[in-house]
């Protein structure tokens, strides 16, 4: 069974600017995006092929959101569904303009293979730039648990250019990565180096994203070898 993504940059209520205004109170964020490969946590969620992607939030003044993000899936195998359906709800609290926190809860379901839903609780402190969030789930693939931890940057670069860095662990209830050898392990570890920049009313990135998966281990707990390994993913994005 496939570890699922949580799409961090929907987390956060988006600026009033990329908002539509429903009342003194009430923003709605509508955002489109494509990408060539959706990749979650390092592993590929569509066999590396691309994904379209979009969400709808929520966001009232005190902090308080809501909202559902969606993508199309391939798992592979006899595995009927193709299309992932997120439902959140939270809080974000902004401390002043460089410091925030966002706490929530996230329903990842999957329709046609409900055997695969879970829930996931979260929370974000971000200050000044970088970022350190955890992820729990107790309902993983029936009765397994895993803690995903993570550390972040965000910082400008010349030409308008943002550079994004992401490094995580996720570790596993059990020893569930199995190496050639017969080793076994509870955790593996994940990066990203994301460059974005908006450019005729779109915004645009190019990811580098890697895993310290091995390619048994990757075989071994998601059925083929080669959708843990490093990849550039390109992408593209609208918010109205």
């Amino acid at each position: 069974m496939r570890q699922f993504a949580l799409i961090g940059l929907l987390l956060s209520p988006l600026s009033p600017a990329q908002a539509i205004e429903l009342n003194d109170q009430l923003d709605l964020s509508l955002n489109l995006t494509a990408l060539t490969d959706y990749r979650s946590r390092g592993q590929s969620q569509t066999l590396g092929d691309p994904a379209l992607q979009a969400s709808a939030t929520l966001a009232h003044s005190n902090g308080l959101y809501l909202g559902a993000w969606t993508s199309n899936v391939d798992f592979g195998f006899d595995y009927k569904t193709r299309q992932e359906v997120d439902y959140y709800a939270g809080y974000y609290w902004q401390a002043s303009d460089d410091v925030s926190l966002d706490i929530g809860h996230i329903r990842y379901t999957y329709p046609r293979e409900g055997m695969f839903n879970f829930g996931e609780t979260y929370g974000i402190l971000s200050a000044y730039g970088a970022k350190l969030g955890v992820q729990y789930a107790n309902d993983y693939a029936g009765d397994q648990s895993y803690l995903w931890s993570y550390l972040g940057y965000a910082y400008a670069l010349p030409g308008d250019i943002g550079l994004n860095l992401h490094y995580g662990q996720v570790d596993y209830k059990d020893p569930v990565l199995l190496d050639d050898n017969g080793n076994s392990r509870s955790h593996y570890n994940e990066w990203e180096v994301k460059l974005d920049r908006a450019l005729i009313g779109l915004n645009w990135s190019l990811s580098y994203v890697d895993t310290d998966m091995s390619d048994a281990e990757c075989l071994n707990y998601l059925g083929y070898d080669d959708v843990c390994s490093a990849t550039l993913v390109l992408g593209v994005s609208k918010d109205f």
